[in-house]
């Protein structure tokens, strides 16, 4: 059932789909890495970096309420299922146990890269199809990349 119909073509909304789907997944499981690491992060740089995973939250929340919203406009059901989740990410997964302050700090560092690396190609794809979306994806881009600044302004 279509409810929503895109002005966009079929070929065009297929790309545009597989782009936001993919920036979907990835932001909600950035938001789950971040807390998990936010829970369980110990050492001398405690504080500082417990926050600043905060915020990092913040940001994949936003922005995957965005891009979903986007989805939907279009006519594309968005799907942030924890399955869905599990099954398409790309980032590694978390230990488990306490995670030292310098090892949370790469553990983001990681993170965002995979996924800077990847919206980077997302916004490549769209450039022709939607430029819409494509702005969108910039600015993801943009605040995760200030994340990823600050990240590894800390790994030094």
């Amino acid at each position: 059932m279509t409810v929503v119909k895109s002005s966009l073509s079929d070929a065009d909304l297929k790309v545009v789909g597989e782009a936001l789907q993919g920036a979907l997944v990835d932001l909600v499981d950035l938001a789950l890495v971040a807390k998990q690491v936010h829970w369980n992060v110990v050492g001398p740089r405690f504080r500082s970096i417990h926050l600043q995973l905060d915020d990092v939250v913040a940001t994949a929340r936003k922005h995957s309420d965005i891009v979903a919203e986007r989805a939907s406009a279009l006519g594309i059901n968005p799907d942030g299922r924890a399955a869905t989740v599990a099954a398409a990410t790309a980032i590694k997964p978390v230990p488990t146990g306490w995670i030292q302050d310098g090892d949370a700090v790469r553990i983001l560092i990681d993170a965002l890269s995979e996924i800077i690396g990847r919206m980077r190609e997302r916004i490549a794809a769209t450039d022709e199809p939607d430029l819409v979306t494509q702005d969108l994806l910039m600015d993801v881009t943009a605040d995760l990349e200030k994340h990823a600044w600050m990240f590894q302004a800390e790994n030094v």
